[in-house]
């Protein structure tokens, strides 16, 4: 008798046991449903990832200069510059209308990016064009590496600033600086890099 007592006592327990058990699993799995990334904290759901692209850059002979990443911030569009093989000195640095980078000269880019028809330059009282930006420095070696946040560009798609135009949009490294005034291009010189947005 003392046996089936003992018996029932620890097949109680069990069934105590394995309920908890049971619950502890259902609550880990509405918790882990209610931060919406299925339980992995380095994970996105894709309406939290932005816009990024990566523009290849080349010369008029088709070599590869390197890359300019653009990415969309909350606030502002992220350009970081990371090139090579280019004339030391400062170099003017623009958006362009058209993404076609036909060499040697890469006239076929068109105009500035400004589809607010502002003047140019980023020192002049009527602009800057939307696609007007600092001019790179590059170093003795070359290279340059740089980064700059811009408010009057983006990559969202049916935005009157977006770089993802019907026909594209490019980006080039002209020969000389920008002098951030001159119409229509800041007297920044040929054109010797080129890269398109897509």
């Amino acid at each position: 008798m003392k046996k089936w007592k003992l018996l029932s006592v620890l097949f109680t327990c069990t069934l105590v046991f394995a309920a908890c058990a049971d619950e502890k699993n259902d609550s880990a799995t509405v918790t882990d449903k209610s931060n919406g990334n299925n339980g992995n904290p380095d994970s996105q759901s894709e309406e939290d990832t932005l816009p990024s692209v990566t523009v290849q850059m080349m010369d008029s002979s088709g070599k590869s200069l390197g890359t300019v990443q653009l990415t969309e911030e909350e606030d502002a569009l992220r350009i970081m510059v990371d090139a090579h093989d280019l004339p030391e000195g400062s170099h003017g640095f623009h958006f362009h209308e058209k993404g076609v980078c036909e060499a040697p000269d890469f006239e076929s880019t068109g105009g500035h990016f400004n589809p607010t028809e502002a003047s140019h330059g980023l020192d002049s009282e009527g602009g800057p064009h939307a696609g007007d930006l600092p001019n790179l420095v590059v170093g003795a070696d070359g290279e340059v590496k740089e980064e700059f946040f811009v408010q009057n560009l983006t990559l969202k798609n049916d935005d009157e600033n977006s770089l993802f135009q019907d026909g594209g949009t490019a980006l080039v490294i002209h020969a000389d600086s920008d002098d951030g005034k001159t119409q229509p291009s800041g007297d920044s010189g040929d054109r010797i890099a080129c890269g398109i947005v897509e």
